[in-house]
């Protein structure tokens, strides 16, 4: 299993969450608490959280290429739903 994360920097980390895993429910299993989302996607498995300062993300795959792919495909889906508010990811 290969696993990357990142801190996300931004004041709407709960909001963030609740978007990107509502846009998502209808396609994928979505586990949801007070501390944040759980999404299973076909390629693997993204975490969100909300931490201090911001969103913590965690992605998960069998194959590194998937997990480089689920990387790009979940920046680009919370940057969509943060609308003007840049967001930076790096991944670790």
């Amino acid at each position: 299993m290969f696993e990357s994360h990142t801190h996300v920097v931004t004041a709407n980390a709960e909001r963030l969450t609740k978007r990107l895993s509502n846009h998502w429910r209808h396609k994928f299993p979505v586990e949801t608490d007070s501390k944040g989302a759980e999404i299973k996607l076909p390629i693997g498995v993204c975490g969100l959280q909300s931490v201090d300062g911001g969103l913590g993300v965690r992605v998960q795959a069998a194959e590194e290429d998937q997990l480089e792919r689920l990387q790009t495909v979940v920046a680009d889906h919370l940057q969509r739903m943060a609308g003007d508010e840049a967001l930076t990811f790096a991944w670790s």
